[in-house]
């Protein structure tokens, strides 16, 4: 960062070919990675070595010990030569910082770039040096970069661990460091409340928990309230890769707990028809969001960069929401998740939160199974919550109950799972969760 050399961050659990073909869009110069994804990264260098004569990739290992590869603590022992002096950043803030990975929910990630702004970390002012740091993100997302940057910035103790986000092992984490800031994915805040190992106790030097990245019910966030010793510690917050950091936040007000709160310093942001017209409050449209400076769009990809964000430097997010009166935001699904059924229009989203309702579900993914007739069947995947019995007919029964339109109703059928397909961050992947809802019932 210092020296102005941009770096690409993949999430090691990526498979072999969506990391070939995200090093195939930068092309890097040095892979870092752990021992164990070596052979792994070795193959993808070696095959791209290969392909791009004029790429040397070389590999540097960051922990572990491999004879014959090179070690970050090889590199720590070479001296700086006395006349060195740090590049100087031709660009200010419009140089690009970083390059992490779009959330792969819709298909193949992208290289998103990210600007050398104050934005990433200019919100969080409030953090100090008697503040400890905990995000289960990793450096491929934006929330990892952000937690990393706060950390440098504010001089804060930061928390790393390797394990996979739980339940048991965030309230350790809590116990042990005295936790007072923490940035989690939404379904993260699902899978706390329906732990039965909570309790306000492991919670008590919290004073921060935001999240984000999906919507939430007011139910979930009551119940996690109440484990807190103040109001106000849940923040909500919407935002994107490409803005490079929050949007809004939402500072904790008890008759807003579902919104994703109010538009931040130095971003603007609108609600559009389909038609383009700009909406006002309380009317439902696309949001668009502008950074006020420039932003370097998909590394390597003018044509999806264009289709994002258009000549003024608005960025369409997909996103359907709207604000109220008093300006706070309300996100109210993708715009590309909506489904037909009998040439109705319905949102997945308007029957998750039906389902969600029910005390024995912890998570949800609702889906369309499409037919020549009637077009997109919602379908729906659910996990029960630990010790609860949960059938088919009880999910279909409920929803039937509680949603008068037949053409919202679970045509397609209900399955009981383990848990829900997701992203090394815990977003979950709509697509693999029906391709796997597909397989279980024989239709592929």
């Amino acid at each position: 960062m210092f020296n102005g050399t941009p770096f690409h961050t993949i999430h090691p659990d990526t498979i072999d070919n969506t990391i070939y073909h995200l090093l195939n869009i930068t092309k890097p110069r040095i892979i870092f990675c752990g021992a164990e994804s070596y052979n792994k990264l070795k193959y993808v260098a070696d095959k791209m070595n290969i392909e791009n004569k004029q790429l040397a990739m070389k590999i540097v290992i960051i922990d572990g010990i491999m004879e014959g590869v090179t070690n970050i603590l090889d590199i720590f022992q070479i001296q700086l030569q006395s006349n060195y002096k740090p590049e100087s950043f031709k660009n200010g803030i419009d140089r690009t910082l970083a390059i992490l990975c779009s959330s792969g929910t819709t298909g193949t990630p992208k290289a998103v770039t990210i600007s050398n702004s104050r934005k990433i970390f200019e919100f969080y002012r409030y953090l100090g040096e008697s503040d400890i740091q905990y995000s289960p993100s990793s450096l491929d997302w934006v929330t990892g970069l952000l937690v990393l940057i706060t950390t440098g910035v504010y001089r804060t103790l930061r928390i790393i661990s390797k394990e996979a986000f739980s339940v048991t092992s965030f309230l350790a984490l809590c116990e042990e460091y005295k936790i007072t800031w923490t940035l989690v994915s939404t379904p993260y805040i699902s899978k706390l409340i329906s732990g039965p190992e909570i309790n306000a106790k492991q919670l008590r030097t919290i004073r921060y928990i935001l999240f984000g990245g999906d919507r939430s019910l007011s139910e979930t966030l009551e119940k996690m309230q109440s484990y807190l010793q103040f109001e106000g510690i849940l923040h909500q917050v919407y935002g994107l890769t490409e803005m490079g950091c929050g949007a809004t936040c939402n500072l904790g007000p008890k008759s807003k707990l579902t919104s994703a709160g109010l538009i931040q310093p130095n971003i603007r942001m609108r609600i559009v028809s389909e038609s383009g017209e700009v909406l006002g409050p309380n009317e439902q449209g696309e949001l668009h969001c502008h950074l006020g400076q420039h932003w370097g769009g998909y590394y390597d990809n003018i044509p999806e960069t264009r289709e994002i964000q258009d000549s003024e430097g608005w960025i369409h997010t997909g996103d359907l929401g709207y604000f109220d009166n008093d300006n706070y935001l309300y996100i109210a699904g993708r715009k590309k998740d909506f489904l037909r059924f009998s040439m109705k229009m319905y949102y997945p989203l308007e029957i998750e939160e039906v389902i969600a309702r029910m005390p024995e579900v912890a998570e949800v993914c609702v889906f369309g199974i499409w037919n020549e007739i009637d077009g997109d069947a919602a379908a729906a995947s659910v996990v029960a919550k630990a010790g609860c019995q949960l059938t088919a007919n009880q999910v279909l029964e409920f929803v039937a109950e509680n949603i008068s339109e037949n053409y919202k109703q679970l045509h397609a059928g209900v399955q009981i799972v383990p848990n829900l397909a997701k992203n090394p961050n815990g977003k979950v992947k709509r697509q693999a969760v029906k391709e796997e809802f597909l397989k279980a019932t024989g239709q592929i």
